[in-house]
């Protein structure tokens, strides 16, 4: 017999090869139904995998995200099973789930798979998915898989072969197919009700721009039909706010191929909201005692050898920039915190001086392959809203505290009300991904934690998802289509102060090293920026929204009377422009609605007579004819009711 632990703590005992299935059986009918994998001992497992040793138990379900991986995995399976059925002798690579679905690479050989193929490979999928095959895993010898593979003619199979040690082999089957897999799968094909063929692209083997092109296909699936239904739909929408056709639409920004992919540029109406946002949140940062600094956009090469930046990502980023000097090398700046650095070393501290709050918009140079760039939510350029707090051990927890205040204010303050908190730790058995001592690492964990559990933040913790130089709190914020975006992010570091010797004198006199804290609410302007504008849709909150009101003139006769009001807005501190164009009312209020602005005000023969105007909201709404300072006293409330003023 062996002892299960639930995860409610309930104890099942068992006979030695009983499976989670059978387990999920015990509780009730109708777990067992609805159970699609799981994990025992941390280790992701098939629900028909006999267990042989005492330990915990997680069984999965649609609802858990390990649930959905597990059928969209299997989903890949039944995807590759068909492609070899309808494209003989292409060759499989990888068929991994993704957030959204699936996809799976495949070397088309002589083949040339198209979107018109795709319902047809749906319609297959179905089919085989009806047949109700299990998944089933087996250990392989390395001779055996390589000798699978090299029969098969795939050098892309044996590639990864070779990279795994024997013993760790499994191939997966179901009904005449097997494929290369760890495992992680649906007990059968017969829950997949419902599939959906999505995309076809061209991928890199192993995303390395210098390997073979694939061929990748994307596809999503489903338990019922209802729910791709659901899902289609939400794409439809989806589609309707994407941040690049309404930011185009609404003259916000744009690129050009002679500045280069992922470099964008910020046309008036987009700077405007960019300045908003940046003076937003000084404002606050100003009352919370962040002093603003500014550093340059470039640094010597030895500034990130000594960060371990160069360490870590310089093979993979923007290349030195040489000078007329010899060995004398210069890289685009990927981060602020070498730089703020520096600019604490500059002076000598007490810590009486302490803590050190430095902030800047400085904006960061990463190279990221053109195939992975995307509007402004992937780009090489980006403004950070950098902040670093340098502080001593004991200020370490009200410090981070007083970050998570700032970042909730600025998401109730842009209507982000849905979030979940993600404390992301290391992985303990990869050391090497990681600079800085153990110790110092577990301290920053339990900081973060504590800080968390007291603020009662809804949070997660993930192993493995740290940054490289220690544990951060990232708000993983859910959108009005109900996606999720990781937005603000909070990190303490021990190891920079530590590679740059900063130093601070103590009450004992001695010196003793800060601690650092990262910080950013935004993340990245750019990026936040396109979450914004298909959250709202590209309505933005009236405080934000760069122009407010657009005044439309009937006829270029009261052109005279509509500047007037203009004047007497913006003196209200509201911003206006005039449409005095030789247009149709109609059109004129058209095009301001595509434009999205918050109000209009139309400017006729009856306005100037009784000195009114009348006001129509985005959206349809008509507020009627009304006088200038109700209109004043209603834009002012609808803003006052948008945004609170940031307390400490």
């Amino acid at each position: 017999m062996i002892q299960v632990r639930l995860p409610d703590r309930a104890i099942k005992e068992v006979s030695k090869g009983t499976t989670p299935l059978e387990i999920a059986t015990s509780i009730s009918e109708g777990l067992a139904r609805n159970v699609l994998s799981a994990s025992y001992n941390g280790e992701v497992i098939e629900a028909t995998t006999p267990l042989q040793v005492d330990g915990s138990l997680i069984l999965y379900t649609w609802n858990d995200p390990e649930g959905k991986k597990a059928f969209w995995h299997s989903s890949a399976h039944v995807l590759a099973q068909v492609l070899e059925e309808y494209y003989p002798g292409i060759k499989l690579t990888i068929g991994p789930a993704i957030e959204q679905g699936f996809y799976y690479d495949i070397d088309p050989n002589s083949h040339t798979v198209t979107e018109k193929d795709f319902d047809a490979i749906e319609k297959r999928m179905i089919e085989v998915s009806r047949e109700q095959h299990a998944f089933s895993m087996r250990s392989v010898s390395k001779k055996e898989a390589l000798a699978y593979y090299q029969n098969e003619k795939n050098s892309f199979k044996t590639e990864l072969i070779e990279n795994l040690n024997d013993g760790d082999i499994t191939f997966c089957d179901h009904a005449d197919f097997t494929d290369l897999c760890r495992g992680g799968h649906l007990p059968h094909t017969g829950f997949i009700k419902a599939v959906k063929l999505t995309n076809i692209a061209g991928a890199y083997w192993r995303g390395d721009e210098t390997k073979p092109q694939l061929t990748r296909i994307y596809g999503i699936s489903f338990p019922k039909q209802k729910l791709l239904k659901e899902h289609l739909q939400l794409v439809e929408e989806a589609k309707k706010r994407d941040h690049r056709k309404l930011g185009s639409e609404m003259d916000l920004f744009t690129f050009s191929k002679r500045v280069g992919q992922g470099l964008p540029l910020w046309l008036p109406k987009g700077a405007a909201l960019r300045e908003r946002l940046e003076r937003f949140l000084k404002e606050a940062q100003r009352k919370a005692g962040y002093e603003q600094v500014v550093s340059p956009h470039i640094g010597h090469k030895d500034l990130y050898m000594t960060s371990g930046h160069y360490e870590k990502y310089g093979a993979d980023s923007f290349q030195p920039i040489k000078t007329p000097s010899e060995d004398e090398e210069f890289l685009l700046k990927p981060m602020n915190c070498p730089h703020h650095c520096e600019i604490f070393s500059a002076r000598n501290w007490s810590y009486r001086d302490l803590p050190k709050r430095y902030a800047e918009f400085g904006t960061v140079y990463r190279y990221e392959q053109s195939g992975e760039l995307h509007g402004l939510t992937r780009v090489r350029g980006f403004t950070q809203d950098d902040a670093h707090i340098f502080c001593t051990p004991e200020q370490l927890d009200s410090e981070f505290k007083a970050v998570i205040d700032l970042v909730l204010y600025v998401f109730n303050s842009l209507g982000f009300a849905d979030f979940t908190a993600q404390v992301s730790v290391r992985e303990p058995e990869n050391p090497d991904k990681y600079i800085g001592d153990v110790e110092d690492w577990e301290k920053a964990e339990q900081a973060i934690i504590n800080a968390t559990q007291e603020k009662g933040l809804n949070y997660v913790i993930e192993t493995g998802e740290a940054a490289f130089y220690g544990p951060k709190l990232d708000f993983m914020v859910k959108d009005a289509l109900g996606r999720s975006w990781q937005l603000g992010t909070i990190q303490v570091d021990y190891s920079l102060p530590d590679r740059f010797d900063l130093t601070y004198k103590g009450s004992d006199n001695a010196l003793h090293r800060p601690v650092m804290i990262h910080r950013a609410p935004f993340g990245s302007l750019e990026r936040f920026v396109a979450i914004l504008i298909e959250h709202t849709a590209g309505n933005f909150p009236l405080w934000l929204t760069p122009d407010q009101v657009n005044i439309l003139c009937v006829s270029e006769k009261y052109e005279k009377y509509a500047k007037k009001v203009s004047q007497l807005l913006e003196n209200n501190e509201i911003r206006t422009l005039v449409d005095n164009r030789n247009e149709t009312i109609g059109k004129k209020i058209r095009e301001s609605e595509l434009q999205k602005y918050p109000y209009m005000i139309i400017v006729g023969e009856k306005e100037v007579s009784e000195s009114v105007v009348s006001v129509r909201e985005h959206g349809g709404k008509d507020h009627g004819a009304m006088s200038l300072d109700n209109f004043i006293r209603l834009v002012e409330s609808t803003i006052e009711n948008e945004v609170q003023e940031f307390k400490t």
